[in-house]
């Protein structure tokens, strides 16, 4: 049946009302209520392939630590837990009442310093003289691993991006969000352009999000994107000139417990309607990947334009334009190539070697896979060989030593398709 079809026949979908006719089947936002009616193959066809936002209902997070220990009785942050538990951390925090380029500047604080004055920011009517905090992007998870927080739903489980950050031990992309009311952040769409799922455990946000391409008419007349897409310069035709031609936001009101999917170069812009604590992951898979390819295809493009009058009496300018897109957005053509053939070498080694119960049972990229099927492993590979046939034709990735990769894209690529062709004897 049709996405309108099943969202009427189903007594589990609110809708959420938005004025962006057309971006959204029938101008809504599907809100999943019952655990027990949704399974991942519904996400996989409703959500990850059409590229759709929605929303999971506060059921779907009921067993997690971090709501029952991080939160009082009455809804609020339960700061003397909190204190107990991670007051000795460094946490990075923004202030959001200052415009740093197109983001808000950011500093290494102490959490109980960051406790402190978020308390104080609440008994002072939410003013400060130090302006409005807001801790962002804390990598809990890896610096507390033992703690009890929560636990990824299956849904969001194929998760290529952290599968690959935590098997270089380099970096993750799992965060913890904890700001008081009116704390936000500026528009801007997720890194690498993936997916992400934010879930709050207390408090709520406010989110507009504006579906891909409709970000073009919001750039003023430099191709800058807006900062703020509520602020009242975007009417000056003179600057914005494209803006009357948008769309207005989706708009989602994100209670307690509940959990936003926003979906692949979806930009957008949040705010905390109340004191808020949230779980937030980026991720990238087979359905999305080809969208981050694209991605770092016109980030090198932008990095060739603004450099292109040296490429002459530069020896190097290709090198240099990989490393300039590297610092930029924390991946060139080589680790791309990586990242690639550890997803696909993870699933090509389950085709052939299958599970163990070990592997199976513990919170793995096998344990994933597992959970969701040989099948799946089987498009994982897939979708990644369409990226890594398209990787290994591109000019400039040609261009640089690639020498140094094992093995060679030729190699990789013919064994990613035997194991297509064996799992699908």
């Amino acid at each position: 049946m049709d996405r309108a079809t099943f969202a009427c026949s189903t007594a589990f979908f609110r809708d959420y009302s938005s004025s962006a006719q057309g971006t959204c089947p029938a101008g809504h936002v599907d809100f999943i209520d019952k655990i027990e009616s949704f399974t991942y193959s519904d996400f996989f066809r409703d959500y990850l392939i059409p590229n759709q936002p929605c929303v999971f209902s506060e059921k779907f997070t009921d067993g997690w630590g971090s709501r029952r220990n991080w939160v009082t009785w009455g809804g609020k942050p339960d700061f003397d837990h909190l204190l107990q538990e991670f007051g000795e951390a460094i946490v990075p925090v923004a202030n959001c009442d200052v415009k740093e380029y197109n983001s808000n500047p950011k500093e290494q604080l102490p959490f109980k310093e960051y406790i402190s004055y978020w308390k104080e920011y609440i008994k002072n009517g939410y003013r400060s003289s130090r302006g409005c905090l807001y801790l962002k992007d804390w990598h809990l998870s890896r610096a507390f691993p033992e703690q009890d927080v929560y636990t990824t739903p299956v849904y969001f489980s194929s998760d290529w991006l952290n599968e690959y950050w935590d098997a270089i031990a380099v970096d993750d992309y799992r965060f913890v969000y904890m700001g008081p009311k009116g704390s936000w952040t500026p528009f801007h769409a997720d890194v690498f352009r993936s997916y992400s799922w934010s879930a709050n455990i207390c408090g709520r946000k406010k989110w507009l999000l504006y579906p891909p391409g409709q970000e073009d008419y919001l750039k003023d007349c430099h191709g800058n994107l807006p900062f703020d897409v509520t602020a009242p310069g975007l009417q000056d035709r003179s600057v914005y000139p494209r803006y009357n031609q948008s769309q207005p936001p989706v708009e989602i009101v994100q209670e307690a417990g509940e959990i936003v999917f926003i979906p692949s170069g979806w930009h957008h812009q949040v705010y905390n309607l109340e004191d808020t604590i949230s779980i937030n992951h980026n991720w990238v898979n087979g359905c999305n990947v080809a969208i981050m390819w694209c991605f770092l295809q016109d980030e090198l493009a932008a990095v060739q334009r603004e450099i292109h009058e040296w490429k002459d009496p530069m020896d190097d300018w290709h090198l240099q334009c990989q490393l300039i897109m590297k610092s930029c957005t924390g991946i060139d053509y080589k680790e791309f190539y990586n990242f690639l053939k550890v997803i696909a070498e993870n699933r090509i080694s389950i085709l052939e070697n299958g599970l163990d119960d070990e592997a199976s049972a513990k919170n793995t990229p096998k344990a994933a896979i597992s959970t969701l099927g040989m099948l799946h492993a089987v498009f994982d590979l897939k979708r990644t060989v369409k990226v890594l046939t398209s990787l290994s034709a591109n000019e400039d990735f040609k261009k640089l030593d690639l020498t140094s990769l094992s093995p060679p894209p030729e190699a990789l690529l013919h064994h990613l398709k035997a194991a297509i062709d064996t799992a699908l004897l």
